[in-house]
């Protein structure tokens, strides 16, 4: 599970297993109490939420488009 960010009490990463067959580019986040799945495609939609408010995944959403560009090179080139 090779975690590729942290931003404060949170860590994004993905998961080895999920890259074959392939799957839509995603990044889960753990931290501060939750764990989701996000997409790294506009519009950035959460596909799995644990434990987060709607507060905490807006913010989770900025964060990722916010890093999108880079979240996305490291989940092609994990999984090339």
């Amino acid at each position: 599970m090779p975690v590729v960010l942290r931003l404060g009490p949170y860590r994004f990463f993905f998961y080895s297993n999920e890259g074959m067959p392939p799957k839509a580019p995603h990044i889960h986040v753990r931290g501060g109490g939750g764990e989701a799945k996000i997409s790294l495609e506009a519009p950035f939609e959460v596909l799995l939420n644990a434990g987060y408010s709607a507060r905490d995944l807006e913010h989770l959403r900025d964060l990722v488009q916010q890093h999108c560009t880079a979240l996305r090179e490291e989940y092609h080139d994990y999984f090339a």
